[in-house]
């Protein structure tokens, strides 16, 4: 293993989300009482820690592929690899998007790296990945 990095939700977007759902659950209590709301706090609260789990992405570099969440490509088919500022990711993320490009990114994660795609048989022009350690990830990739 190369390179491994996890980007997991701020606490402070989680702490958002669990007062929203406090705010929910406190409503819930005024119209029905207490074991309605202790229900609906028991619920969102694990809802919360699904949430918490399923948005976390993953970033892995093999000495053989690269994994980002679910997708994976060989590292043979990887071509320039980008290190990008907030400012260049944030311009890559809109403006200057390719609809056809593989976007593993996260909105709370504001540096990454552009990965081109070589591979003659895949439409993917790159993947547009997210992270909080950039030139790390690009220095594991194009070694």
């Amino acid at each position: 293993m190369r390179y491994r990095e996890v980007i997991r939700m701020p606490l402070w977007l989680l702490a958002l989300i669990y007062f929203f759902f406090l705010s929910f659950v406190l409503s819930v209590w005024a119209a029905l009482g207490n074991s309605a709301a202790l229900i609906s706090f028991l619920v969102l609260s694990a809802l919360v820690v699904l949430i918490a789990v399923r948005t976390r992405l993953m970033i892995q570099v093999s000495e053989s592929e690269l994994l980002v969440g679910r997708a994976h490509i060989d590292l043979k088919y990887i071509g320039e690899v980008t290190e990008l500022d907030s400012q260049a990711m944030r311009k890559l993320r809109t403006r200057d998007a390719d609809p056809m490009a593989f976007l593993g990114i996260r909105f709370w994660s504001s540096t990454g790296v552009k990965v081109e795609i070589t591979d003659n048989r895949d439409e993917t022009p790159y993947w547009l990945i997210t992270s909080n350690k950039a030139n790390q990830l690009a220095q594991a990739l194009k070694d």
